[in-house]
């Protein structure tokens, strides 16, 4: 029924008494249609409290499903991070690798410089090739025309038959050896330490070296994107979550709606009594009693006011079934949350099982490039023991003279460290002694004499001395021309020397 069939005839009009039948009529549709308008609004309240239900479970599965796949991402950071640092390890050990084979190639070069710029007298490898320090090498041609003895003289002639004149038409003997002796004195055409080492061998070994640290960059490139990738993989999965609100408060919606409930119920009520009130007068008006123009105007005010009772009810029922659909919205939201929810965490199970290949990868990168590097260290030896050789080979021409000279330098050396640590440990002891002084100056008197009795001992006093107390030991004087003469003829011999010491 709507609002203008509810609507009461005109008061003082000549049909009023008739016209009680109707207004009865419009009081009962109006209740029935009240009271349809509460149903709905309480069916609609009911639908309400169980969507919110329905949206605090998916809420709370949403929460639950976002921290898993935080602690999911967490996880998988840590795992990147963990390669990342297992790749840093090994990227440390390789450099550590490529600094030392720097050192030990940089101090082979520094032998093998210093090895060029040591000149060989020719008697070290003319006299014997068997006995040759150098070992068996080819005679060069001035060997070749060398035919004198390990001492420079003329070897006789092993043809009796030969002329005197010959002594006028070819060389004489002394001329011969006039020439032999020029050649010696002669430097530039001397051999020097470097024509006896095999550089071939040494640049084979440097290339394998090379090649071998080559397939050592191939071997950790199998690995050196799979931090990023998980990282990218990270974080797209960190950008298409969803962000999270805050937790929902159904509080003032349930407010407004329990208030507008209770005014639709006063409504309901007030249309209820104006029904029964209208039922009573039918029946005073059926046992034949007239009502006066006051009673009947009354009647039709009241009946004049249900539509706006009416138009009220449908408006709370419109605010409950408004809160409804917003619920519903929210509750499709949440829905979907949950799907993206479950999309993420089948993305994880992926990314999981492309972790564990990472880290499968990745740990047998690392055993296989441990042996590789194993082996490079290995390769090093050669360079090493190359190193040692050379420089062995070349600090054998060094003197008595120098070694008693470098022993005289670490004496005095050993002496000044010795006087400059006693010199260190008095002063040291000296401040010591202030310190305790000032300590017992401000905070003695107040110490019970029986408190911590070794508070005023002194610091210990120290010495250094030799092992046992021995004597020095004696070194004869040299004379400075002597050490200078051993060092030009060791020129540069020295740097390899101490590279050689130093690896």
């Amino acid at each position: 029924m709507s609002n203008e069939d509810i609507r009461s005839p005109a008061a003082g009009s000549p049909s009023e008494q008739p016209h009680i039948v109707s207004l009865v009529c419009q009081a009962k549709k109006a209740l029935q249609q009240g009271e349809q308008l509460c149903i709905d609004a309480h069916t609609l309240s009911n639908t309400s409290a169980q969507t919110v239900v329905d949206i605090l479970a998916l809420d709370a599965q949403v929460r639950w499903m976002s921290e898993a796949v935080l602690d999911q991402l967490k996880l998988a950071a840590q795992v990147a991070k963990s390669i990342e640092q297992k790749r840093s390890e090994l990227e440390s050990q390789v450099q550590e690798w490529d600094t030392l084979r720097s050192q030990r190639s940089d101090a082979l070069d520094a032998v093998l410089e210093s090895l060029a710029s040591q000149y060989v007298p020719p008697d070290f490898h003319t006299t014997s090739v068997d006995s040759s320090p150098f070992g068996s090498q080819n005679g060069s041609e001035d060997e070749a025309e060398d035919d004198g003895t390990p001492f420079g003289l003329p070897k006789s002639n092993p043809d009796p038959r030969q002329s005197p004149t010959d002594t006028v038409r070819n060389r004489s003997p002394l001329a011969k050896l006039d020439e032999k002796k020029s050649k010696k004195l002669d430097r530039r055409r001397w051999k020097t330490l470097n024509d006896f080492v095999d550089e071939r061998a040494i640049e084979d070994l440097l290339d394998a070296i090379e090649q071998d640290r080559q397939d050592l960059d191939k071997i950790l490139g199998q690995t050196s994107c799979h931090p990023e990738d998980l990282m990218s993989a990270i974080e797209a999965i960190r950008i298409s979550m969803p962000e999270i609100s805050e937790p929902l408060d159904f509080g003032a919606m349930f407010k407004a709606q329990a208030d507008t409930a209770s005014t639709m119920a006063k409504h309901l009520e007030s249309l209820a009594h104006h029904y029964g009130n209208m039922q009573n007068a039918m029946h005073d008006f059926e046992a034949g009693e007239e009502f006066t123009e006051d009673d009947m105007q009354g009647m039709n005010s009241d009946a004049d006011a249900l539509p706006g009772i009416i138009i009220e009810l449908e408006e709370g029922v419109r605010s409950i079934e408004a809160h409804r659909n917003n619920l519903l919205e929210t509750k499709t939201a949440a829905q979907e949350w949950v799907e993206i929810h479950r999309r993420i965490l089948t993305d994880l199970d992926e990314l999981g099982i492309i972790m564990t290949d990472m880290l499968e990868q990745q740990h047998a990168v690392e055993i296989e490039s441990l042996d590789h590097l194993e082996h490079l260290h290995l390769q090093l030896r050669p360079l090493e023991e190359l190193h040692h050789q050379y420089t062995s080979y070349q600090y054998a021409y060094n003197k008595l003279v120098l070694e008693l000279a470098r022993r005289r330098q670490y004496r005095e050396a050993a002496q000044r460290v010795v006087a400059n640590t006693m010199a260190e440990l008095d002063a040291m002891v000296e401040e010591e002694r202030i310190l305790r002084a000032q300590f017992q100056a401000e905070h003695g008197q107040y110490i019970p004499e029986d408190v911590c009795l070794y508070i005023e001992t002194p610091p210990n006093r120290w010495t250094v001395s030799t092992w046992n107390d021995e004597p020095l030991e004696t070194l004869p004087e040299i004379e400075n021309d002597l050490i200078e003469e051993a060092q030009q003829r060791v020129s540069g011999v020295e740097i390899g020397i101490g590279a050689s010491q130093s690896l």
